[in-house]
């Protein structure tokens, strides 16, 4: 199913999150302090480079206005009835999703249905786009007991959609949704633990939390816990713990967890040295758009360092993560360098991948 429209509270976590990104034992760009305020993001955002030595944050700073949460999709039951109105939605129909929803809740009042007519109407699938008739929806769910119908809720109270923005109800009905184990619910709860503005800031409840979300195999708590035990924030600091939740989040392509992960094979910390894995990973995430793996590779390319040396492609690379604020004196000084034949290829690289995009 389709996500729902976001709403603006996760940037604080990156923010947190921001002066914990490992570095290969390369040096890094001299010129690229952490930024602090780059939004992720879902999806996804993408956190800054940092130092080789980064101060451990315990306090996140305050997040700016926009940043990206991902809420959950309305979910079904065992029910052949309601799998039948999920159907027509996975296949796109999603007039007769909406036709079949609202005949069930006619004949038997299902919540999960009530769910589906609130996700179709909030994103103009089917029917025209109307905020609050999807909220009157989601509101009759959430009455009946259905987690995903409060966590939609939820979304829209905390953005403002369907009605005025009111936190307090959010708040309720996003920790209603995560006691009946919405790993969705507990993720999004704890970033507002982390925060600190809707909710008083409890870094600890905020590690609980997302425990639970990274238990049920979500891939942003999995990687947020793994920088909360890196940085020994809200939980006793365990780099272990911290590279086996980057290891599942990067199996589930969080892309943000397969930069530190590849890092971690590459220096072997918290976990046996493997450049070759590492270097596979961080090739994986520059084609997926992360500029810290971009740049990294180029480190490795450039050097023959854990790869066999290409500098054609690694400087093909540094290019790309140039035109996103990834710069790298060390690099184009090397560059600069570099016959003018290999520098118009590799320049002609970097253009063949932008176009790309």
């Amino acid at each position: 199913m389709k996500i729902l429209r976001p709403i603006a509270i996760l940037a604080s976590l990156l923010m947190l999150t921001a002066n914990a990104i490992a570095q290969l034992s390369l040096t890094p760009p001299a010129q690229n302090p952490p930024e602090a305020n780059k939004p992720a993001a879902k999806p996804k955002p993408k956190p800054a480079a940092a130092p080789k030595k980064p101060a451990v944050s315990a306090k996140p700073a305050t997040p700016p206005p926009t940043a990206t949460v991902i809420p959950a999709p309305a979910q079904v039951t065992d029910d052949p009835n309601v799998d039948l109105v999920f159907g027509a939605y996975q296949r796109g129909l999603y007039k007769t999703a909406y036709e079949l929803a609202t005949k069930r809740v006619e004949q038997t009042g299902d919540p999960k249905a009530m769910t589906m007519l609130g996700e179709l109407s909030a994103n103009a699938l089917g029917v025209k786009r109307d905020y609050a008739k999807a909220a009157e929806w989601y509101k009759r769910a959430a009455d009946a007991g259905d987690r995903e119908g409060m966590f939609a809720l939820a979304m829209m109270r905390l953005g403002g959609r369907g009605g005025p923005v009111n936190r307090e109800e959010a708040v309720k009905l996003m920790a209603s949704s995560a006691k009946l184990g919405n790993p969705k619910a507990a993720y999004n709860l704890a970033l507002l633990y982390l925060d600190g503005q809707t909710l008083p800031q409890d870094l600890r409840r905020s590690a609980e939390l997302l425990r639970i979300a990274a238990d049920a195999g979500n891939p942003e708590a999995q990687y947020a816990l793994a920088t909360f035990y890196k940085e020994g924030t809200g939980v006793a600091k365990d780099v272990e713990k911290s590279v086996r939740l980057l290891q599942a989040a990067s199996l589930a392509d969080n892309v943000d967890a397969e930069v530190e992960y590849a890092i971690a094979l590459y220096n072997g910390t918290g976990t046996p040295k493997n450049e070759a894995a590492a270097v596979a990973l961080l090739r994986k995430a520059a084609r997926q758009g992360s500029a810290i793996a971009q740049n990294r590779l180029a480190r490795v390319l450039v050097s023959g360092s854990g790869a066999p040396m290409d500098k054609v492609e690694g400087f093909k690379w540094h290019l790309v993560a140039k035109t996103s604020g990834k710069g790298d004196p060390e690099l184009d000084d090397a560059m600069s360098r570099i016959s003018p034949e290999d520098r118009a290829k590799a320049e002609a690289g970097a253009r063949l991948w932008l176009g790309r995009k």
